[in-house]
This record gives structure tokens, C-alpha cells and sequence, in this order.
């Protein structure tokens, strides 16, 4: 995956003075000998400030994006605290269970430091990464580590993501639109331009002598027969294109997402439907999202960076009928008709994540609006068509509401091996309690019809990156036992 951050974690011991500093330092030790060699083990281990200022200037040294603060013992409550105010990037607090069996000279408190620890990363306004439960022995904190890396990942690629946008917000699709507030307050920079800013630069890259080798890129991903080749021309053209104005335009920062308008204009001045495209580049972990919707390329990213795979962006679309769910699901899968819906977007699904019959068509609904009636399209084609593979699946959105206030929602569930019988990049989704997941958190919390698709379950961390990012509402899929507050209790 391209555009995504790589985590280099370093571990720093810290330890009060009034305890032995060899504990923290041979539990460390342990620490890296349960994890293995893909962490740097700070050699200073702190017990002041002074320490604490070395400590941090040698994982800078080392390359260290991201830290692990362990509490090997009881810890000193100032320095500790202040690594995270002096290292840039995600810091991970972790203590030290006791189990050497020596409760006298053994014995470190670790438990105990780490409610003063937490009490003063709140006292100086840091941000900590604390687990459900920060304290265990070094095979337990192994295993915390590696279910930080990918929140860290998440969290340095949002703290160093540009996200481009061109054009405004098509007629009557403005429920994707949101106050853009919600991403300088999460570090998130933006770039707005203009349509006509995406076609100067797409008409500057014809004769690009790259295109032939991206069009045979294209050819050998599709397989013959999967795709127009008159087209091929143009769509290498567009894909150049965005990628070199990503390389231009991302300046300061590193990590970069588009959101792009792709209708009505788009189709018939470009002279394709750039959902292709958009696949592909999704594939590398660049989201381009539709219908210029910011918080969906930013949402799309963050999936990105926990998954390391390929995600989507899909309106939650249409109930399966009644019929369908009757003949291929029930008694065949554990849901309730309402537990169901179709995912469905134009087609911008990568075809990684497609069944075999995928292929590069034409936008039906575009052409009805934008081509002659009885016409055989032309510049509506370019859409990657198909049912969406079967799997586990991760439906979730982080979302600025028309107040400036950041709201998050996350369900996980699965795309059934349903065949969808319709048109566009489309799957059957299931998800337990979704009909009043659907009511009390998707209408009641206003978010729009744009949903992120991360391929696979990956709950747990998106909930640790919304909360750690400050996120005060995210919604879930509550089970039937645990009702919604405004859910009515006599049904």
C-alpha cells in the first residue's frame, strides 16, 4: 500500500526513584524479548525530567514515529508524562503487572502509578493511548503493543493528511456536505479547487508518455473482454493526472486523499465516468471519494491506515426485497429481513474486492439524465461494475454535523454470497440489529448516505482512533438488551 504511514515503534522504561530502576529495566528487556526486533529499546530509562529529555531525543535519533511509555514500576508522575508532550506522535502508556513472586524488593506498583499517570496526562491536557487494561506481563503487553500499531498508523496518517478536493457539491447531493471546521481541529489540511482547475491539468497530460504503460497496467488488471479499450487512453490520462497532482500539491505533508466531484459536468467534459480510476487508486491507499465528500475521503483514509488494504465509500442504498431475503437468506443466515440492506456505489469499489464477474461498464442512471434516449453510451462508461466479493466487512463514518461537532459511527458485519441481480459495484450486506441501528444512529444523528467499507472486522481499533481523536459520539449497533435512548420501549 502506498500513502500509508509506517509505524516505528519505540519502547521507553521509566521508573521512580524510590524503587529499584533494575525492575523496569529487566521488565522492558522481557517486553522486547516477548514482541521481537520490530522495536527500538530506548537505552535511557527515565526517572527525571532531565532523563526524560534524552530519552525522547534518542527514539527521535532512532526514527521513532510512535512510543510505548512503560511503566516498570510506579513510575515518576512529571516525566513520564511529559515524554508524550515532547515526542511527536502517538505515545502508548502500558504498566507492569507483578509476577516474579518477590512482593518485598520485587515488587513495583505499577498498578498503582498508572492512576497518577493517567490523572496527570489530564492535569497537562496530553493525549495518552491507554488499553481497556493497561496492566499485564510482557507477553500481555506484547500483545498491546501490536494492537496499537495499526491506531498509531491510523493516528500519524491523519495528523499529516491533505485532503484535496475539486469541485463543489452536485445539485440536490448536498446531505455529504459538512462545516470543514471538524478537520483542522483533527490536524487534517484541506485543498479546494476547482473543476476546471482538474481539467487544465488533465488536458496538460495528453501525449504523457507514461500512459501506454498504465494503459497495459489497466488491460492486465480487468482481463480481456472486462473493459473498453477505446478508453483506455483517457482514463490512464485522468490517473496520471491525480497522481501527480497529489506529488505537486501535498506540500508539508505526506499523506493525501481526494474528494472529487464526478457528475454531472464531469462526464461530459472528460468524456468518461472516472469511477475506475477512482478504484484503482483507492487500491493503493488513496482514497478518492464521490460526490466531493470530504468526510468520506477522511473516513476512507483512516480504514486505510488500520486495515492496511484496500476500502470503499458506498451509499447505504436500498432494503433487500422481501422475496430475495426469503429464497437465498433465511434459514440459510443468522438474519432478520432488516438486518439487511444493499451497499451500492457507481463504481468505485476496488476490483480486488469484486467477484470474478466485474468489468468496466457504463453509469445506467447517468446515461438515462446525459446521453440521447436510445442512444449506446459513450462518455458515461468507465464504471467498475459488479457484485461486491463476499466477507467480513466494517461499515463506519466519522462525520463534522451541521453544528461543528464530530460524530463517528461503526458496525461491523458481512456481505453475503447473494447474487444482487442489479447494476453498479453492489453487494447484499447483513449487520445484526441494523434496521435499529438504521433509525436510532444513522437517522437520528442525521449522518448522510455515505458509508466507508473497510474489508474485514476492525471495530476495536476504529474505536480507539475516533476516541483518541477526540470523537465524543460514536455509534455502534446496539443489541436488542441495550436499547438507544430515544428508542421507544414499547417498540
Amino acid at each position: 500500500m502506498q500513502n500509508i504511514p509506517v509505524v516505528k515503534l519505540g519502547l521507553i522504561a521509566v521508573s521512580r526513584d524510590c524503587f529499584p530502576i533494575n525492575l523496569s529495566i529487566a521488565r522492558r528487556n522481557a517486553i522486547v524479548a516477548a514482541y521481537g526486533d520490530d522495536i527500538y529499546e530506548c537505552q535511557v530509562t527515565v526517572e527525571n525530567e532531565k532523563d526524560m529529555l534524552k530519552a525522547v531525543e534518542e527514539v527521535k535519533g532512532a526514527g521513532c514515529n510512535a512510543l510505548v511509555v512503560f511503566l516498570g514500576n510506579f513510575g515518576p508522575e512529571t516525566p513520564e508524562t511529559l515524554i508524550a508532550k515532547n515526542f511527536d506522535g502517538p505515545c502508548m502508556f502500558v504498566a507492569a503487572a507483578e509476577g516474579d513472586g518477590d512482593l518485598i524488593n520485587g515488587r513495583g506498583d505499577a498498578y498503582c502509578g498508572m492512576l497518577n499517570c493517567s490523572y496527570n496526562l489530564g492535569m497537562r491536557h496530553l493525549k495518552g493511548y491507554i488499553p481497556e487494561y493497561p496492566v499485564g506481563t510482557a507477553s500481555d503487553i506484547a500483545a498491546m503493543i501490536k494492537d496499537f500499531v495499526p491506531i498509531a498508523r491510523a493516528l500519524i496518517g491523519v495528523s499529516k493528511l491533505k485532503i484535496i478536493t475539486f469541485g463543489p457539491r452536485p445539485q440536490d447531493f448536498f446531505a455529504c456536505n459538512a462545516p470543514i471546521k471538524g478537520l483542522y481541529e483533527l490536524g487534517v489540511e484541506i485543498e479546494e479547487n476547482s473543476e476546471l482547475d482538474l481539467l487544465v491539468s488533465y488536458k496538460e497530460h495528453a501525449d504523457d508518455p507514461r500512459i501506454e504503460d498504465v494503459c497495459k497496467d489497466m488491460a492486465g488488471e480487468m482481463g480481456e473482454g472486462k473493459y473498453f479499450p477505446d478508453m483506455l487512453v483517457r482514463m490512464a490520462q485522468f490517473e496520471l493526472t491525480l497522481l501527480d497532482w497529489a506529488e505537486n500539491h501535498k506540500g508539508a505533508r505526506e499523506y493525501v486523499a481526494f474528494a472529487d466531484k464526478c457528475w454531472p459536468a464531469f462526464p461530459q467534459q472528460f468524456g468518461f465516468e472516472p469511477c475506475y480510476v477512482n478504484s484503482r487508486l483507492a487500491s493503493r491507499g488513496i482514497p478518492v471519494s464521490c460526490e466531493v465528500d470530504i468526510y468520506g475521503a477522511l473516513s476512507e483514509y483512516i480504514g486505510a491506515c488500520i486495515s492496511l488494504d484496500a476500502v470503499t465509500i458506498l451509499d447505504i442504498n436500498n432494503s433487500v426485497p422481501a422475496q430475495m431475503w426469503e429464497s437465498q437468506i433465511k434459514g440459510k443466515f443468522d438474519y432478520e429481513l432488516t438486518d439487511t440492506f444493499m451497499g451500492f456505489h457507481c463504481g468505485n469499489t476496488p476490483s480486488c474486492k469484486m467477484c470474478a464477474d466485474r468489468a468496466v461498464k457504463y453509469q445506467l442512471i447517468q446515461h438515462r439524465l446525459l446521453e440521447p434516449e436510445g442512444s449506446d453510451p459513450d462518455f458515461t462508461r468507465g464504471t467498475l461494475e459488479g457484485d461486491i466479493a463476499p466477507g467480513e466487512i466494517t461499515f463506519y463514518r466519522l462525520q463534522c454535523d451541521s453544528e461543528g461537532v464530530l460524530r463517528s459511527y461503526i458496525a461491523e458485519g458481512e456481505v453475503l454470497p447473494v447474487a444482487t441481480t442489479s447494476f453498479g459495484g453492489i453487494g447484499v450486506f447483513a449487520i445484526h440489529e441494523m434496521g435499529r441501528f438504521y433509525r436510532h444512529v444513522l437517522i437520528a444523528k442525521r449522518f448522510p448516505h455515505h458509508g466507508a467499507v473497510a474489508f474485514g472486522h476492525f471495530g476495536k481499533a476504529l474505536y480507539e482512533v475516533f476516541k483518541f481523536l477526540g470523537v465524543q459520539d460514536i455509534g455502534y449497533n446496539q443489541p436488542k438488551s441495550l436499547p438507544y435512548p430515544q428508542e421507544n420501549p414499547w417498540g
